[in-house]
């Protein structure tokens, strides 16, 4: 497969876009968020870019009031992934925390999309539950793989490097 499009998915803070960073070394990648138009409407709304407890509920609310007044994060995400496959990246991660959003959106992308759930044990243990329905709602998926971020930083680019090049390869 030339392409493969990831929904990736995390609690907050464990690694999510760093694996993203990683795996941009060795391929070309697009790093998008269904939070992303949501962040706009946020600032607009007085929010400071800070992710609190209660800043993190709001977004997820925000996002689903946008969700269902006009479709805009799904609209965004598949605005995305055209021109994720007019180009001639190779790896699009998307961002996308509630099951029933990744599900939707695994369905429009098509065969070529996985699902992928980074954990990183230590800081989940120590945190627990965030309070909102996006954050806390992570686990109600059935992922294709774990990505588990329990190493060193300076070794994670090549465990990056070794799960998406498997991951490729058995996806041909």
């Amino acid at each position: 497969m030339d392409k493969l499009v990831v929904i990736i998915n995390g609690s907050g803070g464990v690694g999510k876009d760093t694996v993203c960073e990683a795996a941009a070394a060795f391929w070309k990648t697009r790093n998008i968020s269904s939070i992303t138009p949501i962040l706009q409407v946020a600032r607009a709304a007085g929010w400071d870019g800070v992710k609190t407890p209660a800043s993190r509920r709001f977004l997820s609310e925000l996002k689903q009031s946008c969700s269902e007044f006009n479709d805009l994060p799904f609209r965004y995400c598949t605005e995305q992934l055209e021109a994720f496959r007019r180009s001639d990246e190779q790896l699009l991660f998307v961002h996308i925390r509630e099951p029933e959003e990744i599900a939707r959106f695994r369905e429009a992308a098509g065969e070529e999309c996985r699902t992928l759930l980074v954990t990183r044990p230590a800081l989940e243990q120590a945190r627990g539950a965030l309070g909102n329905r996006s954050d806390d709602g992570v686990a109600g998926y059935q992922y294709d793989r774990v990505f588990v971020n329990d190493g060193a930083l300076d070794a994670l680019p090549d465990k990056v490097r070794a799960f998406f090049a498997d991951w490729l390869k058995n996806t041909q």
